[in-house]
């Protein structure tokens, strides 16, 4: 199937934020493609992407799908705290603030995040590795 034909509308937000919606048949799927800023750089910057985020996921219409990927360059970690509703027990590594900001998100918006949903060998769960250090800082968000 050739997706092209289905896409009505695309959107850069700005460099970090992206959407494509589609109609295939009766649904509507919007497609939202984000990279967050890495540890280290200031609050505000972090917080305009959020709520840039927000302003999205706002727009789009509880009837239409809703599927969220990218580069949160935050770690879920593999416990799931008091997130048991959008955390399925099967992350990677420990969770940091960044996570934290993508689980209280995630929650927010009545959202699960797949990759923790079902169990994954560790090399399917690492997104990014160096000689240092194995991380999962992609995730892919769906609503419930």
């Amino acid at each position: 199937m050739d997706l092209r034909e289905s896409v009505v509308e695309v959107k850069l937000v700005n460099d970090r934020l992206m959407t494509i919606k589609l109609v295939v048949g009766e649904c509507t799927l919007n497609i939202v493609s984000t990279y967050a800023q890495q540890a280290g750089l200031d609050e505000d910057v972090k917080t305009y992407f959020w709520e840039g985020l927000d302003e999205i996921v706002h727009n789009i219409p509880l009837a239409e799908r809703l599927f969220i990927g990218g580069d949160f360059n935050g770690h879920i970690g593999s416990s799931v705290g008091g997130y048991s509703e959008v955390h399925g027990s099967f992350g990677f590594g420990e969770q940091n603030r960044g996570g934290v900001s993508l689980l209280d998100f995630a929650k927010a918006f009545e959202l699960v995040i797949a990759y923790s949903s079902f169990p994954k060998r560790e090399e399917n769960l690492v997104t990014f590795q160096s000689t240092v250090v194995k991380t999962q800082i992609d995730y892919l968000l769906l609503r419930r």
